[in-house]
């Protein structure tokens, strides 16, 4: 049964009324598990782990209604954790940016549903809704007090360095220093390189395309950051 339509960019893409459905009572039932959290009274240290708690849980729904992308919030996270460990992040933003790591790709759920179940998107009306994920996800989760920062990340982390990038066009320094770090770690994970099959020759081959894409549309101080860590040895712990 069709809904109607609705406008991305211009162009109009038609909506499944019961595919709207499953997405938004989805959206609802995630709601629902994140509002846990804001009833609870506990020392920062034991709320930190009961954040983590909860939103590794929300993460592994979003695995499983995003089959083609599960895992990814896992390792993102990873390699953010590192580099804002490298960067000297103060513990709570450092737990912020592995929450906001975990949950940076959840506005995908507040698209078409026609959006959500492939990988490529290459018709360029589906790239313009699909540039909204980062404002839906943090329209999403703003209302929950605990992630404030971790919504400030995600909002962002599809900005670039040199201004060019969506949803705001921020640029530089104005762009959350969270939000760089997650962009970068959440490209790292993503860079898919045909026909390799060795850990260690895909890690390096995606450095050296964040590296070619550094000034322009990362942070290069992160990019450097992150060759550093790998220069001295650091291994991806996913």
């Amino acid at each position: 049964m069709i809904l109607g339509s609705l406008f991305f960019g211009g162009d109009i893409m038609q909506i499944d009324s019961d595919a709207v459905d499953v997405s938004q009572t989805t959206v609802m039932r995630l709601q629902h598990m994140l509002k846990k959290i804001d009833r609870v009274c506990l020392p920062p240290a034991s709320r930190r782990d009961l954040e983590s708690i909860l939103v590794r849980q929300v993460a592994h729904e979003l695995d499983r209604l995003l089959p083609w992308q599960a895992g990814h919030g896992q390792a993102t996270a990873a390699i953010a954790q590192e580099l804002g460990r490298a960067l000297h992040l103060d513990d709570e933003t450092l737990h912020q940016l592995r929450l906001a790591s975990l949950l940076h790709d959840i506005g995908i759920l507040m698209l078409p549903p026609c959006l959500q179940s492939r990988r490529e998107w290459l018709e360029p009306e589906s790239y313009v809704a699909m540039q909204n994920h980062p404002r839906l996800g943090a329209m999403l989760l703003e209302p929950f007090s605990f992630l404030r920062e971790a919504t400030v990340m995600i909002a962002h982390h599809h900005e670039r360095w040199d201004g060019s990038g969506y949803p705001y066009g921020l640029r530089g320094q104005l762009i959350p220093l969270g939000a760089r770090i997650l962009a970068i770690a959440d490209a790292f994970d993503a860079i898919q390189v045909p026909h390799v099959q060795e850990r260690s020759l895909r890690d390096r081959i995606a450095l050296r395309i964040l590296r070619v894409a550094s000034g322009t549309q990362f942070d290069p101080v992160v990019v450097e950051t992150l060759e550093v860590l790998f220069a001295e040895g650091y291994a991806r712990h996913v």
